[in-house]
């Protein structure tokens, strides 16, 4: 008796827990509902996807969409769309936008723009700052929370919490892992006349130097462990600070970013100018080799794109009036997929960085693997695809990216969301994204 499917994906080589080999796979009601052999079996529609590999849906744990407020470098609707032509199943977004997102009426706010006009599912980040202490462990429990976000350097927007006694308060006020960026603001302000008096985007990782991003991940860390908190740092950028992290890892996870592995100073800066200017900043030799070493040891969890885009004039001022933040979310699947091709990492480990790691370090429900009962959420690869990243190729509003020009090896040729065909050959179906959902938060 043949079994019937919304949607069958027959031939491809299917990468999860069970290692790689290839099998069909059997989606019914946006859920994965068989694996294996399913030549017996009929479905409303098929993809014949030989040739290909079939990963867990990629989760992009940090974005920067600029909406509401700063529409005119992005909006949720061109962010996701962004995503799902890069691979990206599903998207966590920040709260620095105008206003920042630092109350319950905010984040409803974010989820209902999303409504009918994400391409891929999402969840919101709450920001925050000294006035929303005492509401931050009911505010991270609301449904489409992804968590609370500090900043204990200031980067962008008007989110900055410096201060021990805040910095405690929040560690104390909730119980889900905490996101933090770290740089230590004190320093930052008393080194900013070296990027002033430079006036150049070579100064920016000298400005805010790999003793600042220190300072600020042993502070927390310290402060966490006599909270009894689970810290997730961001964007980790410095040898310095894998070496505590490694020392941590009890209670502390580590996201690293695609451009922080393959950019270097000062090369980056040559080539690309403001363009390259991130915070943190893109380091050394030095400090990218301790990432790869640290990501080959384990001690990175999570591979997250940090996409923050700004529009080419503004990006054009002249430094250090010029934003830091560059576009991510589209490049970061094909980036790492050339490192695969360079042998810098294995399919296996770029997966738990992008699909299991998200959905273990966050608690995220139904999502992370291809496994049947969770959702059907699947990045589909051609790892023989040889193409060259463009400008033109870019879905984000900003229209440009660091990495134009460039030539990789592994590419996105679909992205299915919960069983929906969001992208398939660079082609975007209509936007049905919707929020993801957290185990630390059903029923809550």
């Amino acid at each position: 008796m043949s079994t019937t499917f919304d949607l069958l994906l027959r031939g491809g080589t299917v990468v999860n827990q069970n290692g790689v080999g290839v099998a069909d796979v059997g989606i019914r009601g946006g859920r994965i509902a068989a694996i294996g052999d399913l030549s017996m079996a009929d479905a409303g529609a098929e993809l014949d996807v030989g040739g290909l590999h079939v990963l867990p849906g990629v989760v992009d744990t940090q974005v920067h969409f600029r909406e509401p407020g700063l529409e005119h470098k992005e909006d949720l609707a061109t962010g996701t769309a962004a995503a799902v032509m890069g691979g990206v199943t599903a998207v966590f977004e920040m709260p620095n936008t105008k206003p920042a997102t630092t109350t319950e009426e905010l984040l409803r706010d974010k989820l209902e723009r999303a409504a009918g006009r994400a391409y891929c599912d999402y969840a919101f980040y709450v920001g925050a700052d000294r006035r929303n202490l005492a509401e931050l462990g009911a505010l991270e429990r609301l449904p489409g929370c992804a968590g609370i976000k500090v900043f204990m350097g200031s980067s962008t927007g008007d989110l900055l919490v410096d201060d021990d006694e805040s910095l405690d308060g929040i560690l104390r006020g909730g119980s889900r892992r905490l996101v933090v960026h770290c740089e230590d603001e004190a320093r930052l302000r008393e080194r900013f006349s070296i990027a002033q008096e430079a006036a150049d985007p070579h100064a920016h990782p000298e400005w805010r130097d790999a003793r600042a991003a220190f300072l600020a991940t042993d502070r927390l860390l310290r402060r966490a462990r006599a909270a009894g908190r689970r810290v997730h740092v961001l964007h980790v950028t410095t040898a310095e600070e894998l070496q505590i992290l490694a020392a941590s890892k009890d209670f502390a996870t580590v996201e690293v970013t695609p451009q922080h592995l393959t950019l270097r100073s000062p090369g980056c800066y040559d080539a690309l100018g403001t363009l390259a200017q991130m915070n943190p900043p893109i380091r050394s030799g030095r400090h990218q080799e301790a990432l790869w070493m640290a990501l080959r040891a384990g001690v990175v969890d999570v591979i997250g794109s940090d996409h923050a885009p700004h529009t080419r004039e503004e990006k054009a001022r002249p430094y250090p009036e010029s934003p830091s933040g560059m576009p991510g979310v589209q490049t970061l699947l094909p980036i790492m997929l050339d490192h695969v091709a360079e042998g810098r990492l294995t399919l296996e480990r770029l997966v738990d960085l992008t699909s299991a790691g998200p959905a273990r370090v966050f608690g995220i429900a139904g999502k992370g693997r291809i496994a049947v009962g969770y959702d059907a959420d699947l990045t589909l690869v051609d790892l023989e695809a040889r193409r060259t990243i463009t400008d033109a190729w870019i879905a984000s509003r900003c229209g440009w990216t660091p990495f134009d020009g460039r030539t990789v090896q592994g590419w996105p040729i679909g992205t299915i969301v919960r069983g929906r065909v969001a992208m398939l050959e660079g082609e975007l179906a209509e936007p049905e994204g919707m929020p993801v959902r957290f185990l630390e938060t059903l029923g809550g």
